[in-house]
């Protein structure tokens, strides 16, 4: 009896077990489509008026240079200025032993006044053998000789007048001026050192920097949009809107004065691909010296018809091309190749490659390739400030010698 039970009981529970999973088969929820399409973030983009600003970096140096050197041998006998101080055009600054030079002087002076009192003698008899010889009481011979003794006597004049310039510009040498107004730097030679012409000792140099250029280094391909825009009247070397100049300095601060865009190097360096953009800057406080590294920012015009897209949306592939992907009208992705111009903050400046009203991805690119299906929603993260200042300071301390890689040769700074 009892085994019996048992024996119902566990067949009961099987069959109980069996119709169960028959039910749960037959009942369970067919795999959904929309469970497999990604989610993604995006942010519609619409044309802007942006500003656009080219920012390279360079090194300061000085409007004028002058080495001061020897001219004449000799020894020098005094040092005329302080080291390190100001000095204007025509100063003397040493003094070299001009005795010598002196009466080199005096003896050409000399011999100068002997050739002019034979010239006069000379003179004199030609122009009486003229006389004579017209009413035949000197023979021509004698009038010839006359007449070229009187010139070669004339040539000695020319030549003592030669002599004594000569001289006197030697003698002028001894006294040694600036040639230029300026700061004049260290002193090369003390008091009673030796100076040679011959080897052009140098003395001193002297640097006029107020103003002060500033050389930048922009990529080739840089320099060449910045001369199409200058032939396209976009950027302005020249007249009342001439294009403006803002200068960083090493520490990241902004110099006061706004200095003006001189030129562009027609050469590229073969070894860094890059061209010298010149600029000028006033310097009346001498707080830019020669040789310091500093960041420009030239100030382009504005691009009207710009996108600005968050730098979390481009990306770049094995060829250095900037690409986006872009979410079109049937949720599918296509790759957009895209011309960047530049930044601002923390956005792409993008001349080409995007319509008005595209949505380009900024968040879940990993899990999406071009022609997938995909939910998109607008994304609601905005760029933070802190990031554009990382960025800006990174920016500035770049060293000018770097890869044009991993500079950013363009800055634009949203209107």
């Amino acid at each position: 009896m009892e085994a019996n039970r048992a024996y119902s009981g566990l067949g009961f529970a099987i069959a109980a077990t069996l119709m169960a999973t028959l039910t749960a088969c037959g009942h369970a929820p067919a795999p959904s489509n929309a469970t497999q399409v990604p989610q993604v973030s995006v942010v519609t983009v619409r044309r802007a008026a942006v500003p656009v600003t080219t920012e390279l970096p360079g090194r300061t140096s000085p409007y004028l240079v002058a080495q001061v050197r020897a001219r004449v041998d000799g020894i020098v006998q005094r040092r005329d200025f302080t080291e390190g101080g100001e000095v204007t055009a025509g100063q003397r600054l040493y003094q070299i032993d001009p005795a010598p030079y002196q009466a080199s002087f005096d003896s050409a002076t000399a011999s100068l006044q002997k050739a002019t009192a034979n010239l006069a003698s000379t003179t004199a008899q030609a122009e009486r053998y003229q006389v004579l010889v017209a009413a035949n009481a000197v023979s021509q011979q004698d009038y010839d000789n006359a007449v070229s003794a009187q010139q070669q006597a004339a040539a000695d004049v020319a030549t003592g007048k030669a002599a004594v310039a000569t001289a006197g510009i030697n003698l002028g040498y001894t006294s040694v001026a600036s040639p230029i107004s300026g700061r004049i730097g260290l002193s090369l030679v003390t008091q009673g050192a030796y100076v040679q012409a011959s080897a052009a000792t140098l003395m001193s140099t002297i640097q006029q920097i107020d103003p002060i250029y500033v050389d930048l280094n922009q990529a080739s391909v840089e320099g060449l949009r910045l001369r199409n825009d200058v032939a396209k009247g976009r950027l302005k070397l020249s007249g009342p809107n001439r294009a403006k100049v803002t200068l960083f300095l090493e520490d990241g601060t902004q110099y006061s004065d706004a200095g003006s865009l001189q030129f562009t190097d027609i050469t590229v360096d073969q070894g860094t691909g890059s061209v010298t953009v010149r600029a000028l800057f006033p310097n009346p406080r001498f707080v830019l010296l020669p040789g310091m590294f500093v960041r420009a920012r030239i100030e382009e015009g504005v691009d009207e018809t710009a996108f600005l897209v968050p730098e979390v949306g481009v990306t770049h592939d094995a060829s250095g091309r900037a690409t986006a992907l872009v979410v079109g009208s049937d949720n599918r992705v296509t790759l957009h190749p895209l011309q960047l111009r530049g930044t601002s903050g923390n956005q792409w400046v993008v001349s080409d490659g995007l319509q008005d009203g595209d949505r380009v991805v900024v968040d879940g690119l990993q899990k999406v390739q071009p022609g997938a299906l995909v939910q998109a929603a607008e994304s609601q993260t905005a760029p933070t400030a802190e990031a554009a200042s990382a960025r800006a300071t990174s920016a500035l301390i770049a060293p000018p010698d770097a890869p044009a890689a991993v500079r950013r040769p363009v800055v634009a700074q949203a209107k």
